[in-house]
């Protein structure tokens, strides 16, 4: 049985029957009929995609293609994944993707010839545009950009090495690359003619660190492909027109780069802050306000009605599908682009206004050189916030104070503008190791060092700007003496404990001594027997990284 005749139409889109039950595949692309395999129409690109393209393939892609199309799809490239550089593409699995989605035909829209058209599940009413422009005309036709090859490509690359959970439909994207070869025409013309309409993503909630939940909204993998491509394109025509001052989650840009300017406008004397905290800011987006603010850049009325369409799919969680009528779910790759364009608008108030503030997508902090004036703007800014984009400021966190007594990303900033780590992420960095070296997991000590080294690494590369050798000293020697609690409580009997620290070099009366004291694994492990024989040198034979050493390697 070939691809396309396992599949059968349901009530909710395509359904594959050899699904089992309760892994229903859903190909919500409209009321889609699939018929045998057909060679796709060949046509002409237009001008600007055949410039992209040729930039972008080389003789080496051309005979992989050809090797592809004789041969077969390569089962050794389907995971393969890479950045955003073609470069990295061909060298780790562009072959394969390019075979995915090939130059194909570049009909008229679909229907303006007067064949067969796919339709959409829904009729809408298309977006009106919010004003004209030069570079609005330009993007009267960015359908066609998301469709073009390289951008899909680039876009599948970018999806399956980001992996994921599956979403409502259950597809995995191991399997993404067997459903674009069954379905790539018929996809790709939904998203042409603007009828492509997606599934209510997958509700999940995952706790907070400074308590309650957040909640996600997981697309199914189609869905995400579809996403990530859209974003590629808004991206290269938004992202130039952001503030200067906005910093979070932006191509070049990232909290090193805030905390740099915020440390600098503290420098200068601005040492109190207004900290605004939006409150369910993903969840609270207005929907009619976040598109008519994208209207204004964007003309093509398809793109539109695709992305309303996205924020307007409904959740499924604990087995109900509840309708969303605002919010933009964290979890899709366009939540964090759609979040920066309608803060835009603060951006450009703020700047008005001749402030000085860093935002990282919604946590944003005005820095200005009085309380009176602090509490001034936390009121001003707060009204605006509420009457313009109908966004709420949670008033139980948001302050105007001086900046040492707030934190941002993590940091907080002294009254000369230097950066230390703020005492609540120390405080999660000790509940993340605690989680790690907890004496019940049944876990080897090898490993264990392994998950404290990804961590501390990790954690530590991020705080390396930071003035931080003093806590980074401390934290280095309690985690080496949790590890020491762990290891005695593994030999558990005072006659192994007693022969594993003779093991070490420790004299055998002081080993007995420990081991038969009767005091518990924290105490015990706070012993100078249990300090000399587990020392630091010992630590570094079992691999274990110390947090001052590779604090200093990162400051050279």
């Amino acid at each position: 049985m070939d691809a396309d005749a396992r599949f059968s139409l349901g009530k909710r889109g395509l359904v594959d029957p050899a699904r089992p039950e309760g892994k229903t595949q859903q190909l919500n692309l409209g009321d889609l009929l699939f018929c045998e395999d057909r060679p796709l129409k060949a046509t002409s690109l237009s001008r600007r995609q055949r410039r992209e393209t040729d930039r972008e393939k080389s003789a080496e892609a051309v005979v992989a293609v050809g090797w592809a199309h004789r041969q077969g799809p390569n089962s050794l490239m389907q995971g393969a994944v890479g950045d955003d550089s073609m470069d990295v593409e061909r060298q780790q699995g562009g072959f394969y993707q390019a075979f995915l989605f090939e130059e194909w035909a570049e009909n008229p829209r679909p229907g303006q010839d007067g064949e067969d058209r796919i339709r959409s599940v829904r009729n809408e009413e298309p977006q009106t545009s919010a004003a004209s422009s030069p570079a609005r005309a330009l993007t009267v036709n960015l359908m066609e950009e998301v469709t073009a090859p390289s951008n899909l490509n680039r876009a599948y690359t970018r999806v399956v090495g980001n992996e994921g959970a599956a979403g409502v439909d259950g597809m995995t994207v191991k399997e993404l690359s067997a459903w674009i070869r069954s379905h790539r025409e018929d996809f790709l013309t939904c998203l042409l003619d603007g009828t492509y309409e997606p599934q209510p993503v997958r509700g999940v909630e995952i706790p907070k660190p400074g308590g309650g939940v957040r909640q996600l909204g997981i697309p199914t993998v189609v869905d995400r492909l579809v996403q990530q491509a859209i974003l590629q394109v808004l991206e290269t025509y938004l992202d130039p027109t952001f503030s200067a001052s906005s910093f979070g989650f932006r191509r070049g840009r990232g909290a090193h780069d805030a905390l740099a300017q915020a440390s600098a406008y503290v420098a200068e004397g601005r040492t109190i802050v207004v900290d605004l905290d939006l409150e369910k800011f993903f969840d609270r987006v207005n929907h009619d306000i976040l598109m008519s603010r994208l209207a204004r850049r964007i003309d093509d009325k398809r793109l539109l009605r695709i992305v309303r369409r996205f924020l307007e799919a409904g959740m499924l969680q604990n087995g109900v599908c509840v309708d969303r009528h605002e919010g933009t779910p964290q979890g899709g790759p366009l939540s964090p682009l759609l979040a920066n364009l309608l803060l835009d608008d603060l951006d450009r108030e703020l700047e008005r206004r001749g402030h000085k503030f860093c935002r990282y997508a919604d946590d944003c902090n005005i820095y200005v050189r009085s309380q009176a004036a602090g509490e001034r703007v936390l009121a001003s800014v707060t009204k605006y916030l509420e009457e313009h984009l109908r966004l709420r400021v949670n008033q139980a966190k948001s302050a105007a104070a001086p900046v040492w007594e707030r934190k941002f990303l993590g940091h907080r900033l002294l009254a000369d503008g230097t950066q230390t780590i703020a005492p609540k992420s120390l405080e999660r960095a000790q509940d993340r190791v605690r989680a790690i070296t907890r004496r019940n997991r049944g876990v080897s000590f090898e490993q264990l060092v392994r998950e404290l080294n990804s961590f501390l690494t990790g954690w530590v590369t991020y705080f390396r700007y930071a003035k931080a050798k003093s806590v980074l000293s401390h934290l280095g020697s309690w985690v080496r003496r949790k590890l020491r609690c762990v290891r005695l409580k593994q030999r558990k009997r005072a006659k192994s404990i007693t022969d594993f620290l003779h093991g070490l070099g420790v004299p055998w009366d002081r080993c007995w001594t420990t081991a038969s004291s009767g005091k518990g694994w924290w105490r015990m492990s706070h012993t100078p027997a249990a300090q000399e024989g587990m020392n630091n040198a010992w630590f570094k034979t079992q691999g274990l990284v110390n947090p001052v050493d590779r604090y200093l390697q990162l400051q050279h």
